[in-house]
């Protein structure tokens, strides 16, 4: 399957909240949970209006995975760009009827080679231990994981281990 990334617009909100919903129960068993109100499109809306002011002020930069067709079947993000340090931290989510098709791996190539155009030489990624799939595409592109830490969850509680990860641009 072919795909490509689009920045994410103002026009996404309904497509990508759809998507959200659809995904929910897939994507809470690998990642913490975004909590109940994430899911109220009057929640949704408010911080989609959030991330696309934190893109316009280049703090971050949200990207819709998408196949030919244009149906969205994933996102990746670059979060917490600092272009002073060249830093910022890679995030991915796709669906669950788009997994194991190499999705990940492509979209994540294709945001690194964005990267330097926002002064990021060095990109931080973080998953959970039992994300087995996120920590194969992160080290087939190149990332190393630098270290392994146990966080509580703010929407669940749940104690969680993660594994860091970085890449040199």
């Amino acid at each position: 399957m072919d795909i490509y990334i689009e920045r994410l617009n103002e026009q996404d909100a309904k497509e990508l909240f759809a998507f959200e919903c659809n995904n929910r129960r897939f994507f809470e068993q690998t990642v913490p949970g975004r909590g109940d109100d994430y899911y109220s499109f009057g929640t949704f809306a408010i911080r989609h209006k959030e991330l696309l002011k934190e893109q316009e002020d280049a703090i971050s930069s949200f990207y819709l995975i998408k196949e030919d067709s244009g149906t969205i079947v994933g996102r990746i993000n670059l979060v917490d760009i600092d272009p002073i340090n060249g830093t910022a931290h890679v995030g991915y989510r796709i669906g669950e009827a788009f997994t194991q098709k190499g999705i990940a791996n492509e979209a994540l190539r294709l945001l690194v080679n964005l990267a330097p155009e926002m002064n990021v030489t060095q990109i931080h990624a973080k998953t959970t231990s039992d994300n087995i799939a996120s920590q194969k595409v992160l080290v087939k592109n190149g990332f190393e994981r630098i270290s392994i830490n146990e966080e509580i969850s703010a929407d669940t509680g749940q104690r969680l281990t993660f594994y860091h990860y970085s890449k040199k641009l």
